[in-house]
């Protein structure tokens, strides 16, 4: 990933095209001021097509002493017709990886508190949303033949999508209002860096839990 750590680079689908919806344009500025821990490193990619109208997508990776601890991509969907599955206009989606330690890897509730983690930084930020829906899926993989020196690994994924909801007084019927994406997306960092293993904030705090971090580089 070629970004800087702690920024978000405008980058290819930044959203300066003729005849952008001025609250897409709001929501996308939104998600290019926010400040960013310095293991975070962000940047915009293209996003999916035919997904929605108007989307912007951006990846992450966490990268400690260069490892790199989890990644994952977040895309923000919006439809001014509106979309009855999304209770609004606008969508968030996200995709996030990470290696685990044995000991996790093993912990049968462990998809569960990964899914806990998600609405857990949503709620800590305070912000609102809606119609959220996901799976976390955890994969093995076991090596032979030319690969069987590698050790057994397991990696989990989340994918989920949410509604941002505008925060304030209700939006008006048109469904034109601006989510707060800054605040979503400092929340879904807040879960990148979690499940990478990091501390909150960059200090332990009592009653959170986060992945181990890994040991060492590992091979692919």
């Amino acid at each position: 990933m070629a970004a800087a750590q702690g920024h978000l680079s405008d980058g290819p689908d930044d959203a300066d095209g003729e005849g952008i919806p001025s609250v897409f344009r709001q929501a996308v500025a939104g998600l290019q001021g926010v400040r960013l821990r310095p293991e975070i490193e962000l940047d915009a990619t293209p996003p999916p097509q035919r997904l929605a109208p108007f989307s912007y997508a951006l990846e992450a990776a966490v990268v400690v002493d260069d490892e790199e601890l989890a990644d994952g991509r977040l895309i923000l969907l919006h439809d001014p017709a509106g979309h009855e599955a999304w209770g609004g206009t606008f969508r968030l989606v996200t995709l996030i990886h990470a290696d685990l330690e044995e000991e996790m890897a093993e912990d049968p509730l462990l998809p569960e508190v990964c899914w806990s983690w998600l609405t857990g930084a949503l709620e800590a930020r305070r912000v609102p949303y809606a119609a959220i829906s996901g799976t976390v899926t955890r994969a093995s993989s076991h090596y032979f033949g030319g690969l069987q020196e590698r050790e057994p690994s397991t990696r989990i994924e989340i994918r989920a999508s949410w509604s941002p909801v505008r925060p304030g007084p209700a939006v008006p019927a048109s469904g034109q209002g601006v989510p707060d994406t800054a605040a979503h997306l400092s929340a879904w960092c807040d879960l990148l860096c979690q499940i990478a293993g990091l501390p909150p904030g960059g200090a332990p705090e009592a009653g959170v839990v986060t992945l181990p971090q890994r040991r060492g580089p590992q091979s692919r």
